[in-house]
């Protein structure tokens, strides 16, 4: 009788810890399939860079929460502010804006706060990405790092042998065979080739107007030597594989994809410095599906999850435990075998509070404006 005392107190006893403490789990796993039904027949709009809402990295969520991911994408940060200031701040749900916009969205009250206890890897993110305090506001923060990567030198090798410095932009012998992106961050290099950012690393993108005018020159100058301003990077793509260009500011993706079509196409940072880019996930401040937008977020920044972004992209992805899901080579394409690298070497963007003069000193380098 007392052993059978025993054996109902210890089923009695594992049947607590089921429902208390083991039983967490459980009742995780019952919040998710709640949560699953909530989603089902959604749609997930993402306006974002191009190939930030790949199938490759989709689908598996949608199969999972019933749901859609449209992504609706963007070529620039000007285009991106443009199109969430018309309206559309209702119709996406969440973005993915670079650093010297990431703010600006903050303090124009465009994007909300993410709780950041619903974001499951948050803490597995580089530390180096989660520091920066542009997109925190009265200790909040407002997005989680999702993607990142150099503005490096891009080049032909069997053309231009090991070169080490921005200079090789302005060689004679490349003359009308150089590319430069069609963005106002042209306008941060020239700052760094003018030695701008050497005691002030923020200060190429706050610079006065005799700087902007000394950065306008710079470009001028180079102008010469401009076969065209690159709009996507599938267009640098082309006039590389076609020979037009045999130099460019180019993103790791250009390398990547060119060396899959049996080209010597290289990228690096040269003597001077390079800047960098952070893209956040950020969630709309009008958003009708937030808790689908944190689902996302906290889906997309898991190591595994992240690997697949990587491998859609060719992009250095947020979470450092992704290494354990990809190849050697996909890591020295992302530089993720090497990020401590980069993060000393490269300038990240910052925000750009001037950005409409910026703007026009662009465009009136583009025109050809003296």
């Amino acid at each position: 009788m007392q052993k059978l005392f025993k054996s109902i107190a210890a089923i009695a006893l594992a049947f607590t810890t089921l429902s208390c403490g083991g039983g967490s789990e459980k009742k995780a796993e019952e919040s998710a399939e709640v949560a699953v039904t909530d989603f089902k027949g959604k749609t997930l709009s993402i306006l974002c860079w191009e190939g930030y809402a790949d199938t490759k990295f989709t689908k598996a969520f949608e199969d999972k929460y019933g749901c859609t991911v449209k992504g609706v994408y963007f070529g620039s940060s000007d285009e991106l502010i443009a199109k969430l200031t018309a309206g559309g701040g209702e119709v996406y749900d969440i973005v993915t804006p670079s650093p010297d916009m990431a703010q600006a969205l903050v303090e124009k009250d465009l994007v909300q706060p993410i709780d950041l206890t619903k974001i499951t890897h948050y803490d597995s993110l580089g530390a180096k990405l989660r520091s920066m305090q542009d997109v925190v506001k009265d200790g909040k923060t407002y997005g989680v790092p999702f993607t990142w990567g150099p503005d490096y030198l891009v080049y032909n090798a069997d053309v231009i042998k090991d070169p080490t410095s921005w200079n090789v932009l302005f060689d004679p012998k490349n003359k009308g065979k150089i590319a430069l992106w069609d963005d106002i961050s042209s306008l941060y290099l020239a700052g760094i080739l003018l030695g701008y950012d050497k005691t002030d690393k923020g200060a190429i993108y706050n610079m006065n107007e005799e700087q902007l005018a000394a950065v306008k020159k710079k470009l001028m100058e180079l102008k010469p030597q401009i076969r065209k301003y690159w709009a996507t990077a599938g267009e640098l793509d082309n006039m590389m594989k076609n020979k037009e260009v045999v130099a460019a500011i180019g993103w790791p993706l250009t390398p990547a994809t060119l060396k899959k079509d049996g080209m010597n196409v290289k990228g690096m940072i040269p003597v001077e410095g390079a800047t960098g880019w952070i893209d956040r996930l950020m969630i709309t401040k009008s958003t009708t599906n937030k808790d689908l937008a944190v689902a996302w977020i906290d889906y997309i920044t898991k190591a595994e999850n992240m690997a697949k972004v990587a491998e859609a992209t060719n992009y250095s992805v947020a979470n450092e435990g992704a290494k354990a899901y990809m190849s050697p080579e996909l890591q020295e394409i992302t530089q993720m075998n090497n990020t401590t690298y980069y993060f000393e070497k490269l300038n990240f963007w910052q925000y750009v509070k001037n950005r409409k003069r910026y703007n026009e000193i662009w465009n009136e380098v583009k025109g050809g404006t003296k």
